[in-house]
């Protein structure tokens, strides 16, 4: 196989994992606890997962932060040393976890809700029937798909669907809230996207 095979094969992959990810009830659920946690009683989104996850979830805080929703990302094996108080009473909590049993992510539910007992929880995972999914508010399925990696292991299609999952929640919070080019600009003042949102850049 030539590379060029290889990557039209990882595309065509990666491409149909994506499209057969599930619409549920979830994603109308988890948005409504962004809107209401964040943006009307005035907490935060907090986003973990470990290993590779925890990298996705760090760019959903930050992309989340940038578009208007203060979000912060929480590393759960940190949690455990002090960084739990980091939680306020009115956040959320966006974990991600391919298999749903992820340790420090299952102790994370536990440690938040020792602190807050009422803290909503947001499950990112393809394996909705897990005990991680089963202690969340809203659950979104990435309908689990083989790992494009030869080996089958290496996280590469399920972080591509935990990524355009972030997204969605994003951009339909963004959009639910009228957040505007302007209000971009503010959190962007350096940059090519910082001067494009003012208008100095085509």
């Amino acid at each position: 196989m030539t590379i060029k095979e290889s990557m039209r094969d990882i595309i065509a992959a990666e491409c149909a994992a994506v499209a057969a990810i599930p619409y549920t009830e979830g994603y109308d659920r988890a948005i409504e606890l962004i809107i209401e946690h964040v943006h009307n009683r005035g907490g935060k989104l907090v986003t973990s997962g470990m290993g590779k996850a925890g990298q996705i979830a760090m760019n959903i805080a930050t992309t989340f932060s940038s578009t208007g929703t203060p979000a912060v990302n929480l590393h759960p094996g940190e949690a455990q040393h002090g960084d739990l108080g980091v939680l306020q009473p009115n956040d959320l909590l966006l974990l991600i976890s391919n298999s749903g049993k992820t340790a420090e992510i299952v102790d994370l539910v536990t440690l938040a809700k020792n602190l807050y007992p009422q803290i909503p929880v947001i499950v990112i995972t393809g394996a909705p029937d897990s005990i991680l999914a089963s202690q969340a508010d809203a659950v979104l399925p990435t309908a689990k798909a083989p790992e494009v990696c030869t080996l089958g292991l290496t996280p590469t299609t399920s972080t591509t669907m935990m990524t355009v999952i972030g997204d969605i929640l994003v951009v339909n919070v963004m959009r639910i809230t009228n957040f505007t080019r302007e209000q971009y600009a503010l959190r962007h003042h350096g940059g090519y996207l910082g001067r494009k949102s003012r208008g100095d850049e085509q």
